[in-house]
């Protein structure tokens, strides 16, 4: 008798890293810095996705520059758009710009894990996540989901700052998620003549990274052209600001891709099915 056919296997994707980028308050420039790191990984080469999971406030259609263009859906499953080298997803591309979402925790999960596991993201070396500021039902999710690579924390150099991203941190380690680094956003302020101004201050990043032993990624600095490309949804243009800015970024992902490989240089992908 012959065999009966086999079912098919479910949809899967993989990849060789997936990366948390979280904040323990709002405003540091933690979805800055999950663009800059997807995109500047993928100029380095390498594939790479960014799912915006920040669902209560999901800005990635602003700095992508995705102007109202409609998801995809192929047999049930989102097509990331492809988008500056990378492949990305996010809620605010299947919601009215003006909705209020307010979602409590399971709801919060549910669409964040559909946003994750449902798309078509294919093979990546690299699925940078941009998760809400906070300690909440999010991060919680995602370290339940796939095994993460690690987190990146981004905070901005004054105390108050440096206080919630502490909180972050030790949200992470009792997740027993790594953190692979911290980034100082807004490190300094250049002005158009070039002048350099410590507006909060200045080395908190690397001071909070001492005193909790965690590695430190790299300072990026705040430019008027920064803030006119994320709003205009042009991120590659950030490497064509000013030598000084080209050479912070890059030094980011380079160390971050470079942590990446020396902590898990054997390690094999990550492939998820639904």
């Amino acid at each position: 008798m012959p065999h009966p056919p086999q079912p098919p296997e479910p949809p899967s994707w993989s990849a060789k890293h997936i990366i948390a980028v979280g904040a323990g308050k709002g405003g540091v420039g933690k979805s800055t810095v999950a663009v800059m790191l997807a995109v500047g990984l993928a100029r380095l080469g390498a594939r790479t996705g960014l799912l915006d999971g920040d669902i209560y406030g999901p800005s990635m259609p602003t700095m992508l520059g995705l102007g109202g263009r409609q998801p995809v859906v192929q047999e049930g499953r989102l097509l990331p758009f492809d988008v500056h080298g990378t492949s990305a997803i996010s809620l605010g591309a299947l919601v009215e710009p003006e909705s209020a979402l307010i979602w409590r925790g399971p709801k919060a999960h549910s669409a964040f894990q559909q946003l994750l596991m449902q798309s078509t993201w294919g093979t990546l070396d690299y699925l940078i996540v941009d998760l809400p500021p906070g300690t909440g039902d999010v991060p919680l999710s995602l370290s339940q989901l796939v095994p993460l690579s690690g987190a990146v924390i981004v905070c901005t150099p004054q105390a108050v700052a440096q206080d919630d991203a502490t909180r972050a941190i030790a949200m992470f380690r009792q997740l027993e998620v790594d953190i692979l680094g911290i980034v100082e956003n807004m490190s300094i302020y250049i002005d158009d003549q070039g002048k350099e101004h410590d507006l909060f201050g200045r080395g908190g990043g690397r001071m909070l990274a001492d005193r909790t032993g965690t590695p430190f990624l790299g300072e990026l600095p705040l430019h008027p052209a920064l803030r006119t490309n994320a709003d205009g949804g042009t991120p590659l243009n950030n490497w064509s600001i000013n030598a000084g800015i080209t050479e912070a970024l890059d030094t980011l992902c380079r160390t971050l891709a470079d942590a990446l490989a020396a902590k898990e240089s054997d390690a094999p992908s990550v492939t998820v099915r639904e």
